[in-house]
């Protein structure tokens, strides 16, 4: 009875190791994930710098498995070439082992005031970075108390027949051990909380260091089959290269490590005489020696794992770029361009929305909200890999020029996706509520608003024609569009409140519609307006720093 409620807490100290984990990740990644990914994408250049960018991202984020999705997204939207992508998971394999090497020391003396400092932070402040990084600190105490209760836990448990029957067990089977440590990290997404629970094994003479080789083998294959099971949903194969080739890389080098597993626990008891140090030193020269012997051969294993795994491509998927060629990285302006070229599509399909919208307030039409949601998504897919794409230009080889088209161009692309945004979650929207409540538009409203789509997708064009070439009467002409779409809502505003003091409930529920409509026009059109009217008018100092008077600006200070 004794052994099993030994095991029970031993189970419950594991998941708490785990959850503790789960916090550390978690919490880096909701307080710098957005940054971390800007800086990852302007990093993944060449071979070695993409290496220690995984390394660097990994070591914060403590999550190789996290750091592979981000550069699996980058690859599978042909943002990154297959040989840098790669070398970046070599270098996030070695980055996950900056952790293990920490925790080899003891630092539970850190644990009450790590957690006490991040139940502060987390209680005091509301959702932030400040919020997030109480977060990490739980999460680090929680760790650091967990491997202490695993310690002392190892002490009874350690003369445990059943858990002696099992080691017993494996010590003579290494691939049965490393299959089960396989499992392990598979089932716990973390290759970090394996490996310390094996140094803890380890430092209470519960496994001998051929085990433990054996056992740390199995937990770096199994923390590389995450990403391919995150991935592996899509219909293309390309997407699938770079986690498979990480996965190919590990087990190549696991092989080897077993076949020179007679004379390894040697060498690690060379390097130092304790055992949780070596289980920690064997995991970081592991993925360091395996990355030393594939940096040179990415070139080759790229290009059998593109033979392998073909890309299949949809010419009919409007989320497919079809400008953004990530050889022209190489001449920033050539890039530029591509770039321009890829955001014009977005500015076509979000024409063909406000088309969409446009019809659907003339005629009922229940199949235009899906249609206009799939283009809507592909036009958010698209302005993010316009994003990601400009991100990873070389910034050293652009000039002042260079940097004020790419920002017209990332100003562009994200106005116009809001646009998008709000055509389809907005105008469709009170298209599907005025079905669903039976109501219909007045006649006069219908005419007004059928006026006012025209003019919004007359102003469309003109954004994109201004994005193409540059005219200053124009976007004067643009930015004076807005109070035209200021004095529609304030009509509508007046004419919805007249309903209502007059005591017409229903054209007043009518009319609160039409208002969010307007509402919802004169927004657009604030994106469109903000897309390129006014990055030429400020060009050209024509703009003021707010609508304030300058006398009005004096009396509020």
């Amino acid at each position: 009875m004794n052994e099993l409620f030994a095991l029970l807490d031993f189970g419950g100290y594991i998941a708490l190791l785990l959850w503790g984990v789960h916090m550390v990740q978690t919490g880096v990644q909701r307080a710098f994930g957005a940054a971390l990914r800007i800086w990852m994408g302007r990093a993944l250049g060449t071979r070695v710098k993409a290496f220690f960018t995984g390394l660097a991202i990994t070591a914060a984020v403590q999550s190789s498995t996290a750091t592979g999705l981000m550069i699996s997204s980058f690859a599978a939207g042909g943002l990154l070439a297959l040989g840098p992508g790669m070398a970046a998971m070599l270098g996030a394999n070695v980055g996950t082992t900056i952790i293990v090497q920490l925790l080899s020391f003891n630092l539970t003396a850190l644990a009450p005031t790590l957690i006490l400092a991040g139940v502060w932070l987390f209680r005091r402040n509301q959702p932030s970075r400040k919020r997030d990084l109480g977060r990490v600190f739980i999460g680090l105490g929680l760790l650091l108390l967990s491997l202490h209760e695993l310690m002392r836990l190892f002490q009874p448990i350690q003369d445990a027949q059943l858990l002696r029957i099992v080691l017993d067990a494996l010590s003579g089977q290494p691939i049965a051990a490393l299959i089960l440590s396989a499992l392990l990290a598979w089932a716990s997404h973390s290759s970090v909380a394996v490996v310390v629970l094996i140094m803890s094994l380890a430092s209470h003479g519960m496994i001998a260091s051929p085990l433990a080789i054996a056992l740390v083998l199995g937990a770096n294959i199994g923390t590389a089959i995450n990403p391919i099971l995150e991935t592996g949903n899509g219909d293309d194969p390309a997407a699938r290269r770079l986690p498979w080739g990480n996965l190919g890389t590990r087990i190549v080098g696991c092989i080897v490590a077993l076949m020179l597993l007679p004379w390894l626990p040697a060498l690690m008891d060379r390097l130092t005489d304790n055992p949780a140090r070596a289980v920690a030193n064997f995991h970081t020269m592991f993925n360091i020696a395996t990355a030393v012997v594939f940096l040179p051969l990415l070139t080759p294993y790229a290009r059998l794992l593109r033979r392998m795994l073909p890309r299949k491509t949809d010419p009919d998927d409007p989320a497919r770029p079809q400008y953004l060629d990530e050889s022209a990285h190489e001449v920033p302006g050539i890039a530029l361009g591509n770039a321009a070229r890829e955001a014009l599509r977005v500015a076509d399909m979000v024409q063909s929305l406000l088309a969409t919208a446009r019809a659907a307030f003339r005629r009922d039409n229940r199949h235009r909200m899906t249609h206009a949601r799939y283009i809507n998504n592909a036009i958010n897919q698209l302005d993010s890999l316009i994003a990601t794409y400009l991100a990873t230009l070389d910034q050293e080889a652009m000039n002042t020029d260079d940097h004020r088209r790419m920002d017209e161009i990332v100003a562009f692309s994200s106005n116009m996706a809001h646009a998008a945004n709000i055509t389809t979650n907005g105008l469709l929207g009170h298209t599907a509520t005025l079905r669903k409540k039976g109501w219909e538009l007045k006649d006069w409203q219908r005419e007004q608003l059928t006026e006012t789509m025209d003019r919004l997708i007359r102003n469309q064009r003109q954004a994109a024609a201004l994005f193409v070439a540059e005219d200053l009467k124009s976007a004067r002409f643009l930015a004076y569009e807005k109070d035209y779409f200021r004095e529609l809502e304030a009509s509508a505003a007046e004419q919805n409140l007249r309903s209502i003091k007059s005591g017409r409930l229903e054209d007043v529920e009518v009319g609160s519609v039409y208002l969010d409509v307007l509402r919802d026009t004169k927004a657009i059109n604030s994106c469109l307006v903000g897309a390129t009217a006014y990055p030429i008018l400020a060009k050209h100092n024509e703009l003021l720093p707010n609508r304030l008077r300058e006398g009005a600006a004096d009396i509020a200070e």
